[in-house]
């Protein structure tokens, strides 16, 4: 009896809950269209999270079946928003889908060649050790060579620093395919040149010969080629006028190409937390319409027809979003300043009808906008912490922001400046808290002085630095920015100083290990619900973001690397201590494992290892490693190791290793990463791709038949 009394009373309590968490739900329902772009997300997600392709129609199949289905259900409100809810899932499938295979290209095939590359000039980023520019319309010397890339990433010599967009260039390089993945599991190169039709990348062997004026044919190709020469002259005005990196940092702010900006400045701006101000986005297009917006305003204010007659607000309105569209185009389109430019437009085009426009409805409408025209955006960490950020202020906003205007509006000066300081700091608090877990994630980077950093950094660029870049934009035409850069060189110095100041501090960027990423979809959903929601029921998603970090750590890191050509392996021995072959060599692949590992520095693999003229060899986990680097030494190795690594070819013979890793499995599977066991069979190997490949932008690179491991 008393059993039964206590299911009945557990049922009761859980249909309570039930009941006021849909009144709570019900409550809400506003807020319900801010999940589309969620479930449009999850789609896209999901799609690129498949191990193999799908069939072509299946997007748009479970797509149509969805939409029949929601079309001819018209009973129960609840199953219908489910149905809502997967027609988006599966729109963001079909979406990704069909981009993925609208910008298919050829990829160059094999592993690399060297021949003579012509083509057009499509972009041009200026850079010191030689301008790195994209072609169009390849064309090779070689006639063997049956995959022809449609477009092929260049570095060329500094001597070559005249080439413009739309030149017709013919250099001899030195070409492979894009590379994929220095670690199984990390960022995939190969996936963004896919989408960016890039199927060939390398450098030049010699100068190139560069034809001048080859403008293409369309509208299209014509427009776009003006756009960059413009990029190329604003950037290279700056630099000339700006000497140092503050130049280089100045034309990044102005066209987004960072190319000329010295790699200790980029390592200052992110250990300090200025990183984002590298990164054309909401802050920079906003200040740009939101200068103009008061330059026009304010200037026609002064002429009395127009202050009494005209609708300067909303004529002002539209010479800012004018101005954002520019902008927009300078800056290279980039992903956060596409979605910066849908939410200034929004918020300029309310101002013409009336209309309040920032709110959480502004950001869901660009990031469906954004997501539907390119999904791979997902992905990118620059999409991540851009709409993290963004949405995390807009939803802190929504009820202080009324608060804070109410307030500066009655109160005198001073009081405004401390209310706008309190607010740039409430503000980069919001913001780091936000896009922390995503630089965590992504690069194993946390900057706890970037508060501080932002505070001090922020105000100077709004009110310096922003201003005196549109209006040297604007005096370009006259030939007078000469008046202005030296005035917006003396901001940007005064911002580098912020940055390398606090970069200096003891702790300010610190190592953490990575939340897996289970963890790191847990703590997205968690900030979704705080965020999304407006009721007391939205902090429950701060249990969810705990829990997802709580995960930092979990993801175990490999005890070997083997990068994708074998000429880099790292080794971490039992004591966390990790060693690489080669200190020199490929420096981005090296920060990589770095991070990866978790490890403040590598030390040299003779320190670790005991070597000598053949190669080194280990203990680790209870396994014997050698790294072979003379083919005299696999006599030895091949009878003794339990895992055999070698820049040379394995022969066939070698079969006494449970593990071999050699230049023909690196050069075919791509980057390797082993986990020791207890004992040989509870060894873990992964590598980059995948020898049978599941998705388009994945290669296989098949063995000639004399060759083998």
């Amino acid at each position: 009896m008393l059993r039964a009394v206590t299911y009945v009373a557990s049922f009761g309590l859980l249909f309570g809950l039930r009941d006021r968490l849909w009144s709570a739900f019900v409550a809400e329902r506003e807020r319900w269209v801010l999940w589309l772009p969620v479930a449009l997300g999850i789609g896209i997600a999901i799609y690129f999270a498949l191990p193999l392709e799908p069939a072509w129609y299946a997007g748009s199949v479970l797509l149509a079946l969805l939409f029949v289905g929601l079309i001819a259900y018209r009973y129960g409100t609840s199953f219908r928003l489910v149905l809502v809810l997967g027609l988006f899932v599966a729109m963001g499938f079909a979406a990704a889908q069909w981009r993925t295979h609208n910008v298919a290209a050829p990829v160059l095939a094999g592993a690399q060649i060297t021949t003579m590359v012509e083509g057009r000039v499509v972009t041009v980023e200026p850079a010191t050790r030689g301008p790195r520019v994209v072609l169009d319309g390849v064309a090779f010397s070689d006639p063997d060579i049956s995959e022809i890339p449609q477009r092929v990433r260049l570095r060329l010599r500094p001597a070559d620093a005249r080439v413009r967009p739309g030149d017709r260039l013919r250099v001899r390089a030195r070409l492979s395919p894009p590379p994929d993945a220095s670690y199984p599991g990390g960022f995939d190169f190969s996936r963004r040149a896919w989408f960016a039709r890039i199927g060939a990348v390398g450098f030049a062997l010699a100068p190139a010969d560069i034809a001048p004026d080859a403008t293409g044919n369309g509208l299209g190709s014509r427009f776009s080629t003006a756009i960059e020469r413009a990029r190329v002259a604003i950037a290279t005005r700056i630099t000339d006028g700006i000497d140092g990196p503050a130049g280089g940092v100045a034309a990044a702010l102005a066209t987004g190409q960072r190319g000329g900006i010295p790699e200790h400045v980029r390592d200052d701006m992110r250990d300090s937390g200025l990183a984002h101000l590298l990164a054309i986005s909401g802050l920079h297009l906003g200040l740009v319409a939101g200068f103009v917006f008061a330059l026009v305003r304010g200037g026609l204010a002064l002429w009395p027809r127009a202050a009494l007659g005209w609708p300067l607000k909303k004529i002002a309105a539209v010479i800012a979003l004018s101005a954002a569209a520019v902008y927009l185009m300078l800056a290279g389109a980039t992903i956060p300043t596409q979605r910066a430019f849908l939410m200034t437009a929004i918020v300029l085009v309310a101002i013409l009808v009336n209309r309040t426009g920032i709110s959480l409805r502004l950001v869901a409408w660009a990031a469906l906008v954004v997501l539907l025209l390119r999904p791979e955006a997902l992905l990118s960490v620059s999409f991540q912490m851009s709409f993290a950020a963004v949405v995390a202020l807009v939803a802190a906003y929504e009820g202080l922001g009324a608060r804070l205007r109410t307030t500066a509006a009655t109160s005198h000066w001073t009081r405004r400046v401390l209310i706008y300081f309190a607010a740039i700091a409430f503000s980069s608090l919001i913001a780091s808290l936000a896009t922390a877990p995503f630089a965590v994630f992504h690069f194993n980077r946390f900057a706890p002085m970037g508060l501080m950093a932002n505070l001090l950094a922020v105000p100077i660029t709004a009110l310096w630095v922003m201003p005196m870049e549109v209006l040297a934009l604007l005096l370009m035409p006259f030939g007078l920015e000469g008046l202005v850069l030296p005035v917006l060189g003396w901001g940007v110095e005064a911002v580098l100083l912020i940055a390398r100041t606090v970069a200096s501090w003891p702790g300010a960027a610190i190592t953490v290990a990575q939340p897996t990423v289970a963890g790191m979809i847990v703590a997205t959903a968690g900030g979704l619900w705080l965020c999304l929601w407006r009721r007391g029921w939205r902090f429950a998603g701060v249990p969810l973001i705990v829990a997802g970090l709580a995960t930092a750590g979990g993801d175990d890191p490999p005890d070997i690397l083997v990068s994708n050509n074998a000429g880099l392996i790292a080794v971490r021995t039992d004591t966390g201590v990790a060693y690489l072959s080669n200190l020199q060599a490929s420096p981005f692949v090296r920060d990589i494992w770095q991070r990866r590992l978790g490890v403040s520095e590598f030390l040299p693999l003779d320190e670790g290892l005991s070597c000598d003229a053949l190669g080194c060899t280990a203990e680790v986990s209870g396994q014997v490693i050698a790294v072979v680097e003379n083919a005299l030494g696999f006599a030895e190795e091949c009878r003794r190791a339990d895992i055999l690594i070698s820049s040379e070819p394995i022969p066939r013979a070698c079969t006494g290793p449970a593990v071999t890793i050699g230049r023909f499995d690196v050069w075919r599977s791509g980057a390797h990463a082993v986990w020791l066991g207890e004992n040989e069979n509870a060894v873990r190997v992964w590598h980059a791709r995948k020898q049978a490949p599941g998705r388009p932008w994945m290669r296989v690179m098949q063995l000639p038949a004399n060759f083998s491991n």
